[in-house]
């Protein structure tokens, strides 16, 4: 009599079998997964492959300019001041006057002091050639002493030094400046008037008619001893 295998055994078998096969795969795929985890790099570490690692600016520092370096501003000289008044041309270094005509040097002055006039007179004064019109300025500090229009010099102005010893004369002038009045303060380089030919003075020539006096103890403005102007406006004997 035959005997027959039951087949129950051997689904079990063949079960058995597959779940084995499939539980090996099951844990080779797990151990896999972890060994790719293992070979990465952990959050926070200092470097990763193919990463670039920006570092964090420090706080209150601007990161656009941290690393400029500060720029440094050297001292600068003071700006060098010419006190030359309001136009005027250069002071003589000897005598601290001003050419008193703008526009002209003392290398264009001409020494007119000893020149004869009418009547036997001697110039004892310089006459500073300049277009009619062209600005008159002090040729030192003082005030005026007097305004005054005469026959033969015209339009003219005394101006007393501070120290009331010397007396500067301009003549012929064209006319005052606005504000200029009788003891009115005048600095050195200060507008007083402007070229004219008033007077004596030929309109062909217009002129300043420039003169200083040395006064007495009166201090009279139409007294004094006349000196010669043309070395102390700077002019070279020729």
């Amino acid at each position: 009599m035959r005997r027959e295998r039951k087949p129950s055994s051997l689904r079990g078998v063949l079960l058995f079998l597959l779940g084995a096969l499939v539980g090996a795969n099951a844990v080779y795929f797990v151990m896999s997964r972890d060994d790719t985890s293992a070979t990465s790099a952990p959050a926070g570490s200092e470097s990763q492959p193919g990463r670039v690692e920006i570092p964090l600016p420090i706080e209150g520092t601007n990161t656009a300019t941290a690393s400029q370096p500060t720029p440094t501003t050297a001292a600068l000289p003071p700006p060098r001041v010419i006190a030359t008044g309001t136009g005027a041309s250069p002071a003589n270094a000897g005598s601290g006057l001003l050419v008193p005509v703008q526009g002209v040097t003392a290398t264009q002055l001409l020494d007119t002091f000893t020149d004869s006039r009418s009547e036997g007179r001697s110039h004892d004064a310089i006459d500073i050639m300049a277009a009619a019109g062209t600005p008159v300025f002090a040729v030192a500090d003082g005030h005026v002493e007097k305004l005054f229009d005469s026959k033969q010099g015209g339009i003219t102005l005394y101006q007393f030094d501070p120290q009331g010893t010397r007396a500067y004369y301009y003549a012929h002038l064209q006319g005052y400046a606005t504000d200029i009045v009788e003891k009115k303060t005048l600095k050195r380089g200060e507008l007083i008037g402007y070229v004219g030919s008033t007077g004596n003075a030929s309109p062909d020539a217009p002129h300043l008619h420039f003169a200083i006096f040395v006064l007495g103890p009166e201090k009279q403005w139409w007294k004094g001893e006349a000196i010669n102007p043309y070395p102390l406006l700077g002019g070279v004997p020729r």
